[in-house]
């Protein structure tokens, strides 16, 4: 709800338990007021009509204190919005107008024919914010930075930072550390989210899993990105984010374009790291995430089984014994298309290969249909190998800077997809393709980095950065109209493009390209803390782990970790004997009956995956499943407890797997002792409320 004082300048947007409050002074000053504990508009007022504390020299009484600093004037923190046109630089806006309808308000600015708008939306106790820049007037207007949001925290004492770190194969490695004077920047060069930073921050002071003040920021951008967090020398901490890393331009505007920023979102809670997790996850649910009250299906990939090597006769044997464990979509990963019999041709030739589908993909899959599965495919339109029909045909689509060598990673090239052509050819071929067949699953992946990323002939080069994102975006919208009963994951090398702006067009993303069930515990522990299970894909695979480690583990520990978000199976199932098939029959079974709680229920993280025992649990309803890993345990060592949460403390609840009774929130977890040090032990435990 947004409510507005009688001056008409002062406003408070409310959500079930917190409240956001700005104020905009005499002199056209923006100022922020409160973010915290929900409060009344009569409290805002009260803020806004204290007193400015006084200023010291060589500082600005508005660092600190400003909604939405820009560049000019007594400023001296990172400005949020860098403008230039031919007669001048900065700006210098004046308060025009307001709107406010339900949960969103308008606040509208102009500086000598430069429009700023910036919006708000609450959503629950998610703040939304963004913010629009047009040319009215100006022969062009140059955006050097146009940042979505500016958050300010209350005045607090030894503030810690969390972020989500890592790399390929090691993505979502949380860290926390004391935030210190000066800035932290976490952000993206790479054209994409990128493994390194997920583009969320958390702050606190003293929270724990479950109790203290936690406030947290997501930015909905799938390409080049930055955060700041900057703890100015009066100890005020703001954080400001947006598309772009560096202040070389983003956008020029023409008469009468503009500029929308990605929404950079923020919640406040009161309930700790677990509270504001969970709030996160309702909110993607509820606002973010397409077709989020349908679970998704546990489904077969076929990379980690056959690479490139793959025929129809081969996927349909792969389909059968995929059916028989009771997976209900199967994925035909990399190798069906063009001349791609390893990674050094044919992307970008989108159309199945004759020799290994001399029919197309109808076949198999009406074959996979006909066995009771949905049929999905690979692709990476935003990619093409220079040996391919595509870069034969053009070989100016890519990015490239006249006079450089055109760099290549992956062996192949990233195309220009901010061009109206090439984004059209996109269009036309992966129309065809979802038409050709009943293809009811799309994995769209993203290979490597933008390296050379140059648009010769175009007057601004840099507008390729935010454009390429744009254009995705269109394209999966236009893809999606157009075929609405076809599912998207997001994939770039694993957890390389995830964010709130990624999902709201796609219905799954993979987490990492690191199957191993042990290492997976800490990338998507920290995965959920901002992101749900609904959408995290985790697939079992063949034991040794080949791709990464040689870990050996039990068919029961890589179930039981993949069961954690959205199961799969990537495993060469031809390979596997009729007791490891019935067995994983069963671990499918099972996830199918827990599958809902899992999918849609509140997380509590119970114990972190940095011990011998880590835990988590799901609660939807009466029903509480429990999802639990012993990493390791010496001889004679008791089985551990772990006190659940969110339970209702008067209430009895049946363990399903042992019959036993439980009062209250503590659990003795049953099946995980392993009875010797280094062995890896797991179980399920499953409560229902009587």
């Amino acid at each position: 709800m947004a409510d507005v004082a009688e001056d008409g300048r002062t406003w408070l947007l409310s959500g079930p338990t917190s409240s956001y409050a700005l104020h905009l002074t005499p002199a056209d000053e923006l100022l922020h007021l409160h973010w915290g504990p929900r409060i009344g508009l009569a409290d805002a007022q009260a803020l806004a009509e204290s007193p400015l504390p006084d200023h010291r020299p060589f500082e600005s009484p508005l660092d600190g204190r400003e909604e939405y600093p820009v560049e000019g004037g007594p400023r001296f923190t990172r400005p949020a919005l860098s403008v230039r046109t031919d007669e001048r630089r900065g700006t210098e806006w004046a308060f025009e107008s307001y709107d406010s309808a339900g949960d969103e308000l308008w606040l509208r600015f102009r500086d000598d024919g430069v429009e700023i708008t910036l919006h708000y939306r609450m959503r629950g106790d998610v703040v939304e914010r963004w913010v629009t820049v047009a040319n009215g007037t100006h022969a062009r207007v140059e955006l050097l930075r146009a940042d979505a949001a500016t958050w300010t925290l209350p005045d607090r004492e030894g503030w810690r930072l969390s972020q989500l770190h890592g790399r390929w194969a090691a993505e979502s490695r949380l860290t926390t550390a004391p935030l210190t004077y000066g800035e932290k920047v976490i952000g993206s060069r790479r054209g994409h989210t990128g493994h390194q930073h997920l583009p969320w921050v958390a702050l606190d002071t003293d929270a724990t899993e479950e109790s203290g003040e936690v406030y947290g920021c997501a930015l909905g951008w799938s390409g080049t990105w930055r955060i700041a967090v900057a703890q100015l020398p009066d100890a005020r901490v703001q954080i400001t984010g947006g598309a772009g890393h560096d202040d070389s331009g983003l956008l020029l505007l023409r008469p009468g374009e503009a500029y929308t920023t990605p929404v950079f979102a923020g919640l406040w809670s009161d309930g700790g790291f677990g509270g504001a997790s969970r709030a996160w996850h309702a909110y993607q649910r509820a606002h973010v995430i397409p077709d989020a009250d349908r679970d998704r299906p546990v489904l077969f990939n076929s990379w980690e089984a056959t690479k490139f090597d793959i025929s129809e006769e081969q996927q349909t044997a792969l389909a059968h014994r995929a059916a028989e464990i009771g997976v209900e979509l199967f994925v035909v990963d990399d190798g069906w298309f063009g001349a791609r019999t390893s990674d050094r041709a044919g992307l970008g030739d989108w159309t199945p290969n004759p020799d290994r589908f001399p029919h197309g993909l109808r076949p198999l899959a009406d074959r996979v249909h006909g066995l009771g599965m949905r049929f999905g495919i690979w692709v990476e339109p935003e990619m093409v190998n220079p040996d391919s029909d595509l870069y034969r045909a053009h070989p100016d689509w890519v990015q490239y800077r006249p006079g450089r060598v055109r760099t290549e990673q992956r062996n192949q090239l990233v195309l220009n997809v901010a061009r109206d052509d090439v984004r059209e050819y996109l269009w036309e071929r992966l129309d065809a393709l979802l038409s050709s067949a009943p293809i009811d699953y799309v994995k769209w992946d993203f290979n490597r980095c933008f390296t050379d990323a140059g648009w010769p002939g175009e007057p601004y080069p840099q507008r390729l950065w935010v454009d390429h994102v744009r254009a995705l975006y269109a394209l999966l919208d236009r893809l999606r109209a157009a075929h609405p009963g076809v599912a998207f994951e997001s994939c770039s090398g694993g957890g390389g493009r995830i964010d709130l702006g990624v999902l709201s067009r796609t219905d799954q993303v993979w987490t990492s390209d690191n199957t191993d069930p042990l290492d997976r515990l800490a990338i998507q522990h920290g995965f959920s803390q901002i992101h749900p299970a609904h959408i995290m894909a985790a697939w079992v695979t063949d034991s040794p782990n080949t791709q990464l480690n040689g870990r050996v583990s039990t068919l029961r520990f890589r179930f039981v970790s993949a069961m954690a978000g959205v199961l799969g199976v990537g495993g060469d199932l031809t390979r596997w004997s009729a007791r490891e098939l019935a067995e994983a029959g069963r671990w499918v079974a099972l996830y199918k009956e827990i599958r809902p709680v899992v999918q849609r229920g509140a997380l509590y993280r119970l114990r972190p995956p940095t011990g011998g025992l880590s835990a988590v649990q799901y609660v939807l309803g009466d029903e509480t499943v429990v999802l639990a890993w012993l990493q390791a345990q010496r001889h004679g060592e008791p089985a551990p407890a772990v006190r659940l949460r969110g339970l209702d403390p008067t209430a009895s609840y049946e363990c399903r797997e042992t019959g036993a009774v439980h009062r209250g929130a503590v659990l003795l977890h049953h099946g995980l002792r392993t009875g010797l040090t280094g062995d890896l032990g797991a179980a399920i435990i499953r409560l229902q409320r009587i």
